[in-house]
């Protein structure tokens, strides 16, 4: 829940246009979210920190509809100011992509596994 600090943050952030879409968790493939959020933040810290793991998936499944604003205001400190922006807004257009596939999976992660897989065969 954003507090009036918060929300007078939030207002002097720009934001992508993209973060005024709304997503719905119960549309998504959370456990594979979840496992690219782990690996995204892992390369971001340069180590494994489950805490701030955590605290992403935590503020994610607070409610139905995540406020990916809030999400980006929060991790910030964590990720730092260009990381963060850059990781939220990959995040924010995968699970945008994820809520309108019928298996909840983005298109750009199913592309890059089918990569992987033509990657091993050679």
């Amino acid at each position: 829940m954003a507090t009036s600090v918060d929300k007078k943050l939030q207002a002097k952030t720009k934001f992508p246009p993209e973060f005024n879409q709304r997503v719905d968790l119960e549309k998504v493939n959370l456990d594979l979210m979840k496992k690219w959020i782990a690996e995204r933040i892992t390369a971001i810290l340069k180590d494994e920190d489950d805490i701030v793991v955590e605290t992403c998936f935590n503020m994610l499944e607070e409610n139905r509809h995540p406020d990916i604003k809030n999400l980006q205001h929060h991790m910030t400190g964590f990720l730092g100011q260009e990381p963060c922006a850059k990781f939220c807004k990959e995040l924010w257009n995968l699970m945008l992509s994820a809520q309108d596939s019928p298996q909840g999976v983005p298109k750009e992660l199913l592309e890059a596994k089918k990569a992987e897989m033509k990657q091993e065969k050679v």
